[in-house]
């Protein structure tokens, strides 16, 4: 193919690709917007929205000329270079292109007006705790995503699609041994720990005036690295991220004026979604690289600056003199080393997003496990709270007063398929271990720095070896490509281990 010729085609490429990304941030603005401000009245207008938008937009993603395009680059010299720009971005896209022709537009637009609806309807069965009034609409999510998945009949689980969705070349068979490991060890070690006396976390549970706490937040996830001229906090009854652009990157956060703990560590969280974001390469917006990899790479990166960081000594060496003088009457007789062990206390629980590293994983396994129950068509949703209660029994020794802290006490499944997110959460515990050491390994000076509130070591290591190659390379890619090796549960075990055998069983 000619110069000109080449050249031209992709530039169309590129319009087309760009006019994708663009749609899709208008419906990530109006998602936002759903999630902070919109009255409620606005949400059947909102699903119509959204479902033409969403419709709108897979159009173009399974347009026969987007097609030709790719086809017509792919095989030319700039674009064979597997670690080029050009051709990771062809290689990208057309992998999405190819996924995307598997699943009917009217599929898509269905989906999105019911999701609309479905998240309204959740927030209102959670505030009443009636889980009856939201369970036709989550029939319907379940039969939705078993038709997702009908539209990929070569996977080998019905779950494999969906799974895929998030977390790229993950299978739920996979996940069930990682689970299955990781379980293994995890229980006994939360069954010690619990039999320890417990941590006093009476410090936190006080009076802490919402706005100054929401301020405290400001103050450091700006000096984690979170550009507040390319980003802004609100609040949601779910804390979550979303990107825009690249100059245009939201988190939420939630505050309880009687927990100090709320507040600091969901928006330290989702501050590590966005630090990702905001680290990828600039020059990839407008396609499909300028997005964080996977589910379980991105939450690598919240879990890392909200558990290996934010919960550590080394943070709070630095950060708790000023949290005292912003809470004098609070915190002024408390020491560090109490207040460390207050933000490390461990307790079976029953709010997935309140647990502690330790029994966190656990939150985790249980939804997986019913996910894939309700898939199979083992578990009928009129059967959910019931047996959600059960594995609760089982697993961690409590149950549910109310649906409001059980079935009802997270957002996915109310406004997204069932299936395919949950798993990110505990391959991101797995997986922050995992990067942070090989960080310390590259930067040993990385602790002491953060003693003293620097934490450009760490930002630049994450950016040069994560951040800033988006969707470039597969979750697998990145992983060996920053450590030298695949997934493996051993650094987070021993992370664990060495941190809470500290905590409780050296005192």
């Amino acid at each position: 193919m000619g110069g000109k010729i080449l050249y031209k085609k992709w530039q169309c490429l590129k319009k087309r690709l760009r006019e994708i990304y663009d749609l899709e941030s208008v419906i990530a603005v109006l998602t936002w917007d759903q999630n902070t401000h919109m009255p409620p009245g606005g949400a059947e207008a909102r699903g119509k929205q959204l479902s033409v938008l969403g419709e709108l937009a897979h159009q173009k993603k399974t347009a026969p000329e987007l097609g030709e395009l790719l086809e017509a680059v792919e095989s030319e010299p700039p674009f064979l270079s597997y670690d080029s720009d050009q051709a990771s971005i062809v290689r990208v896209a057309k992998r999405q292109y190819l996924e995307a022709q598997k699943v009917s537009t009217g599929f898509i637009s269905r989906f999105y007006e019911h999701i609309a609806k479905t998240n309204q309807i959740w927030m209102e069965a959670r505030e009443s705790n009636d889980f009856g009034k939201v369970a036709p609409c989550l029939e319907k999510t379940l039969d939705l995503s078993r038709e997702y998945a009908s539209f990929f009949p070569e996977s080998e689980h019905i779950a494999d699609p969906l799974i895929n969705r998030s977390d790229y070349g993950m299978k739920a068979s996979d996940i069930q041994e990682l689970f299955h490991q990781l379980r293994r060890q995890l229980v006994p070690f939360v069954d010690e720990i619990t039999q320890q006396p417990a941590s006093d976390r009476s410090c936190l549970l006080q009076a802490y005036p919402v706005q100054k706490q929401l301020d405290f937040c400001k103050e450091v996830i700006a000096k984690m690295g979170f550009d507040f001229r390319r980003g802004r906090l609100d609040l949601a009854m779910h804390p979550f991220m979303i990107g825009f652009a690249a100059g245009d990157i939201r988190i939420t956060t939630r505050v309880k004026e009687q927990d100090l703990s709320e507040v600091l560590f969901s928006t330290i969280h989702e501050a590590g979604h966005a630090i990702y974001e905001m680290g990828i390469n600039p020059a990839y917006e407008g396609t499909p690289l300028h997005n964080g990899i996977s589910c379980g790479v991105h939450e690598s990166q919240s879990r890392l600056w909200e558990n290996i960081i934010g919960r550590s000594r080394e943070f709070w060496s630095y950060f708790y003199p000023k949290l005292q003088a912003r809470f004098p009457s609070q915190l002024g007789n408390v020491s560090l080393d109490d207040f460390y062990r207050a933000i490390n206390h461990v307790e079976r629980s029953l709010i997935r997003t309140d647990a502690d590293e330790l029994t966190y994983n656990l939150h985790v396994i249980i939804r997986f496990d019913l996910e894939l129950a309700l898939l199979e068509g083992k578990l009928q949703i009129r059967d959910l709270p019931e047996a959600w209660n059960e594995r609760y029994k089982t697993d961690l020794g409590l149950v549910p007063p109310n649906d409001r802290d059980g079935v009802l006490q997270d957002i996915h499944w109310y406004f997204d398929f069932i299936g395919g997110v949950f798993q990110g959460y505990t391959l991101g515990n797995i997986l922050s271990s995992q990067f942070y050491q090989a960080a310390l390994k590259a930067c040993p000076e990385i602790p002491e720095q953060i003693v003293h509130g620097n934490f450009v070591p760490l930002h630049a290591w994450l950016k040069e070896n994560i951040y800033q190659h988006g969707s470039k390379y597969t979750a697998a890619e990145i992983v060996e490509r920053a450590t030298g090796s695949s997934l493996a549960i051993e650094p987070y075990m021993e992370y664990l281990r060495k941190k809470y055998y500290n905590l409780y069983l050296s005192r």
